[in-house]
């Protein structure tokens, strides 16, 4: 595999190189929130972070120390949670595109663990489109459905993906000395007609914080998984930005 182009453990000088021979960023978000008792608050992190890291190797792109928080209000008052305001994550994503683009960065990807940061990146790109020469790239697990299809035994809540087999999965290909298999469970909690047009939120619904069926996630599944996502990330982007 090649070496990553890590920011965090660079000089000056070596970033000064890494974006000349290739003007690519790419900016892990996550969020710091409840998965479970059997995964970490830190899932939806270790998830970007290892998937841009893993593009990064495929792509030789410059890669960025994660943002380490979104916007959690669902989990508000679980131990452990930090959430932001959902301006502030936005703001957040055009401060770093304004910075990097400073010194040479054409195009910024942003990889995304977290599903409510999809929002603040979509308004944060348009925004950006508007106010830089700058090229941002966003990626929320592509293809999701038909990958879960292929790999996984259990569907999804809703469309929505949280603490279940796929993220479980992903956390035992990626960091399984934090994930307690033993604690895993299933539920797929009522849906109240309000849901969706109210306040009622994820943080209202379940008792032990999955959605979905934890208890079928395996390493072999998560391997795969990781596999074709970082595959579909990497075809995304290869069509916008020349890879040499």
């Amino acid at each position: 595999m090649a070496n990553v182009k890590e920011l965090i453990n660079m000089t000056r000088d070596e970033v000064k190189v890494a974006v000349e021979e290739y003007p690519v960023a790419i900016l892990p978000l996550g969020a710091t929130e409840q998965h479970g008792h059997h995964l970490p608050l830190g899932v939806d992190i270790f998830l970007a972070e290892g998937i841009s890291r893993r593009i990064c190797e495929k792509t030789g792109g410059l890669l960025l120390p994660a943002m380490p928080f979104g916007y959690s209000w669902v989990w508000r008052d679980i131990p452990g949670t930090v959430s932001l305001q959902q301006h502030h994550v936005e703001a957040f994503i055009k401060d770093a595109a304004h910075s990097v683009q400073r010194y040479g960065v054409k195009t910024l990807i942003l990889v995304n663990g977290h599903d409510a940061n999809n929002a603040s990146m979509k308004y944060a790109a348009r925004e950006l489109e508007d106010e830089l020469d700058i090229k941002v790239i966003y990626l929320f697990y592509p293809d999701i459905q038909s990958i879960m299809e292929e790999h996984c035994d259990s569907e999804m809540w809703h469309g929505m993906i949280h603490a279940c087999e796929l993220e479980t999965s992903l956390m035992l290909a990626l960091k399984p000395e934090l994930v307690d298999m033993s604690k895993a469970t299933k539920e797929y909690p009522e849906k109240p007609d309000l849901y969706g047009f109210s306040t009622i939120s994820l943080g209202d619904l379940s008792k032990s914080g999955v959605y979905g069926d934890a208890t079928v996630a395996s390493v072999e599944k998560g391997e795969k998984l990781l596999k074709s996502f970082v595959d579909k990330m990497v075809l995304l982007i290869k069509s916008s930005v020349k890879i040499e």
